[in-house]
């Protein structure tokens, strides 16, 4: 048992020279020094078990947070707008707001007038597969911030938001927390994702701690359960997204600026199949661009195999498949290449 106890006071020791070393607040360097000597005396007296893994336990997430730590945006609006070309194909209007956006946090940086500037919040509403998620993705690009996502769909409780109070065994940090640590910066870019698809027991209770996150007036104090301490997300930027806003607080909308995303046309989705997701899918699949072809006539039933689709999710998918089975036939039977033709098509689309 001593020797037990004597590895737990080397941990304690350890835990303490790590917080020593850290940029934690004043007092929440205060806090856990005492959380740390309660700790120590638990282990003289011989009961350390359970207490040893709860303050342990919390201490390790108290030191994975970034209180300071923080990214210099890029803040280039040539290189903004080829990023978005890059990902995104038409789509003007929406790409133009993000230019807009970009170059006010650009004015903000190389014109200060002083006063402390808060990132407008973004709401992308459009069907499924128009690229609302991919947006948020493409600005972290062009501005070098890590990304951290929160799914929203079927959330079924505001503590996946908030966290659990680390008096209860096995409790952790919520999402929001969690993702920062992850991302090790406390100014990412934050995509709330499908905030429409809460469970509806809990759609009251996460739009509150949404009015919270969103708020500027109270987001520089958000406190985690687990964590009890308030944690600064004023410099964070926040994308949501959502399908449609009927199942959204007037509260929450009210602290966003909503961006509708419009569908894509079938030349569209044939343009953006071309020229962005075949060669993806042919270099993940190690295909050359002459081994695999799809004549012109076989298209439309690529883009409409069950009719209008909003999105390209669904082409997506008939691609990758069409794809893989290429690859199949050119590896078992040898060919150099495979064409798709209206003949031969039911072999490489699902059928329904």
């Amino acid at each position: 048992m001593s020797d037990y106890r004597q590895v737990l006071q080397q941990e304690i020791q350890d835990l303490k020279n790590r917080v020593a070393q850290s940029q934690l607040p004043d007092e929440m360097h205060r806090k856990v020094s005492k959380d740390i000597v309660a700790l120590e005396r638990s282990v003289e007296l011989g009961s350390y078990d359970e207490k040893y893994e709860k303050v342990s336990k919390y201490i390790e997430w108290v030191l994975k947070i970034p209180w300071k730590k923080t990214t210099n945006d890029r803040l280039d609006i040539a290189l903004t707008k080829e990023i978005f070309d890059k990902h995104h194909y038409g789509m003007d209007d929406v790409k133009d707001r993000f230019l807009e956006y970009v170059s006010v946090l650009n004015l903000r940086q190389t014109q200060d007038s002083g006063s402390e500037f808060r990132a407008p919040i973004l709401l992308l509403v459009g069907l499924v597969g128009t690229g609302k998620t991919t947006f948020a993705f493409s600005l972290a690009e062009a501005l070098e911030r890590k990304l951290v996502r929160i799914p929203f769909g079927g959330m079924g409780s505001a503590k996946d938001l908030r966290g659990n109070s680390r008096l209860i065994l096995g409790s952790e940090p919520g999402r929001v927390v969690r993702g920062v640590c992850e991302a090790g910066v406390r100014n990412p870019v934050i995509l709330l994702d499908e905030i429409d698809r809460v469970t509806k027991e809990a759609n009251a209770d996460i739009m509150g701690v949404l009015i919270e996150l969103l708020d500027p007036a109270q987001n520089n104090k958000f406190v985690d359960d687990y964590i009890d301490y308030p944690f600064d997300l004023s410099q964070a930027i926040f994308i949501a997204t959502c399908n449609n806003t009927r199942d959204i607080s007037t509260a929450v909308l009210d602290r966003m600026e909503k961006i509708s995303m419009p569908s894509y046309t079938d030349e569209e989705k044939i343009k953006i199949a071309k020229d962005y997701l075949l060669p993806q899918l042919l270099k993940e699949a190690s295909l050359k661009e002459g081994q695999f072809i799809i004549l012109d006539d076989v298209w439309p039933q690529m883009v409409r195999p069950l009719g209008f689709d909003a999105g390209i999710r669904t082409l997506q998918r008939n691609l990758k498949g069409a794809v893989r089975k290429s690859a199949r036939i050119i590896v078992e039977k040898g060919y150099s290449e495979v064409i798709i033709t209206k003949e031969n098509a039911k072999i490489f689309l699902p059928q329904y």
